[in-house]
């Protein structure tokens, strides 16, 4: 367990583990559920089906991203309309490092934690409910991304957890989200007190503090607008997308069949 976040090795991480990697020099991490055999299903922007013609409706399923992973043939594979992606592990970190987020920490490691988006306070489900959550969410899909209220670190979250915001919409549970509101919005709160503050070194004491009570009270675990969904009743709550066309699903459902467990491609 790190003080900022929580770097592990390749042989470390376990089906139905919450894994990140840290994009652009540190400025924001991306976050998917590693399913097992090299494999991570993770949540981002939809990607325009590039043929509505019948004869390339699978190939339209299947992001173009497949043919250029040099390691497993069905890399990218997604369906259409949807942002729940399946890739290898290899590309999925890209150049970057593979770190676990934590769940069931206590409220002190919680706050030591400065940086949000790395642990929850929230407790996990069983491995084998989270890697059954992702792979649903992979045949259904996850509704539209949304950097503040649906990213892919709610997605991740939802998948441990199975906890949603059941009010209006407005910010999601994602702990990197509420870090970026909170510091601006912790130095304008805080801005009242400055009278009370010993010059910057006090100013910035406080900013810290109120910085670190709002990340504590907008926790998955703490934050009371939160209920348990069942992965099959998602669709039915806060507009997640759902494939109604059963025929649809029932291809699709086979096509993942297929992925499972994805083969590497033959040394040559």
């Amino acid at each position: 367990m790190g003080l900022l976040s929580n770097r592990v090795e390749r042989s470390e991480v376990r089906p139905g583990d919450h894994i990140y990697t840290w994009r652009a020099v540190y400025a924001y991490s991306h976050h998917g559920i590693y399913v097992g055999g090299s494999k991570v299903v993770h949540f981002t922007r939809k990607k325009e089906v590039e043929s509505s013609d019948s004869s390339n409706s699978i190939s339209g399923l299947i992001s173009r991203a497949s043919s250029e992973c040099p390691t497993f043939p069905d890399c990218g594979f997604q369906l259409a309309d949807s942002g729940v992606v399946l890739t290898c592990l290899d590309c999925f970190l890209g150049n970057g490092s593979l770190y676990c987020f934590e769940y069931g920490v206590p409220p002190a490691i919680f706050l030591a934690k400065f940086r949000g988006g790395t642990c929850t306070i929230a407790q996990s489900d069983p491995s084998e409910v989270v890697v059954r959550r992702a792979m649903h969410l992979l045949q259904n899909g996850f509704g539209n991304y949304d950097i503040f209220e649906k990213n892919c670190e709610d997605f991740a979250l939802y998948c441990k957890t199975g906890l949603v915001p059941v009010d209006e919409p407005g910010i999601g549970v994602s702990g990197q989200a509420s870090s970026a509101i909170g510091v601006p919005l912790a130095a304008l709160l805080s801005t009242p007190f400055k009278i009370f503050a010993a010059g910057p070194l006090g100013m910035a004491t406080v900013t810290a503090g109120m910085y670190c009570a709002g990340r504590y009270i907008t926790d998955i675990g703490v934050r009371k607008d939160v209920a348990k969904v069942e992965v099959e009743n998602l669709s039915s709550h806060l507009g997640f997308r759902r494939v109604e066309d059963a025929e649809s699903v029932n291809k699709s459902s086979d096509k993942v069949k297929k992925l499972l467990p994805l083969k590497r491609k033959r040394e040559r």
